[in-house]
């Protein structure tokens, strides 16, 4: 199973979200995945870290372990890497070169 770098950020309302920096949520890459217990899986930007504080593993302690429950196997950081938008990107263009590959074999064919 493939690790996947996780951030963990904070609300100001007490609220924890989990970031995952390397994986796009749009087809743009400017959106990364993220989870939180409500609303699960979505697109965030990553100006929302703008938005959020730094949290303590106590903090985003249950949040991590009902992510690994349903199969992600985490590599926790505590800084989004300033390559995250390129390797967001290099992410997109290589499902896109599978996805379009794979249309025009079946259609050549």
């Amino acid at each position: 199973m493939q690790t996947t770098l996780t951030v963990f950020r904070k609300f100001n309302n007490g609220e924890v979200i989990a970031l995952f920096p390397h994986v796009p949520s749009s087809n743009d890459g400017y959106e990364c995945l993220s989870y939180m217990h409500v609303g699960q899986h979505g697109g965030a930007d990553m100006l929302l870290t703008r938005e959020t504080k730094a949290v303590k593993p106590a903090e985003y302690r249950d949040l991590a372990r009902e992510l690994r429950r349903i199969g992600y196997k985490l590599k926790i950081g505590t800084r989004i890497p300033r390559n995250s938008l390129q390797v967001r990107r290099k992410q997109i263009k290589l499902e896109n070169d599978f996805k379009f590959g794979r249309l025009a074999a079946v259609l050549n064919s």
